[in-house]
């Protein structure tokens, strides 16, 4: 398969495409700050393999057509003239939203050595909510891949940017 037969889309998981080109970590990273965690190997082990590079363009906040016209630059694909459209993880404060609901909250760094990543941490608390109660994750970036993995298990969730660099994400169980 050459640098062309290789297609770059906003499904194309960041494993597949380090697997494939490894050379492009260091260009990833220089997109943007939050692209340093893939030098860390139990990121790439499990998080890569589930996040799109839709997921990264939100984590690094680079326009979505923008990350993938810049990877295909690099491995000398013609640019796509497809018009991507960027998912939205801000939004305005759901009806579900109370802070007096949030059972759990778990900040990024603080969720204990045997989880490698947070976003297990958020999962095994979720199985522990009741109806209506709320998990509150504390993190420095957009936590894309967790967000969309969540909803896909059936969780409502909720972003919002908080002082400088925080960012607040609420997952609770649907109704």
């Amino acid at each position: 398969m050459t640098k062309k037969d290789f297609e770059i889309i906003p499904s194309t998981t960041v494993h597949a495409l380090l697997s494939k080109y490894p050379d492009l970590e260091d260009k990833l990273i220089a997109m943007a700050p939050p692209f340093k965690k893939l030098k860390n190997p139990a990121i790439r082990k499990s998080i890569a393999k589930i996040a799109t590079l839709k997921n990264i363009a939100s984590v690094g906040n680079i326009p979505l057509n923008k990350l993938i016209n810049d990877i295909k630059q690099e491995l000398g694909q013609q640019s796509s003239s497809e018009v991507f459209v960027d998912e939205v993880y801000f939004t305005s404060q759901p009806d579900w939203f109370s802070t007096d609901k949030v059972a759990i909250s778990l900040v990024e760094g603080e969720v204990g050595d045997k989880d490698k990543m947070t976003v297990v941490a958020v999962l095994r608390e979720a199985k522990k909510l009741k109806k209506g109660e709320i998990i509150e994750l504390i993190t420095t970036f957009l936590p894309a891949p967790g967000i969309d993995s969540m909803k896909a298990k059936g969780y409502s969730t909720w972003t919002i940017k908080d002082e400088g660099t925080i960012i607040r994400t609420y997952f609770t169980k649907s109704s």
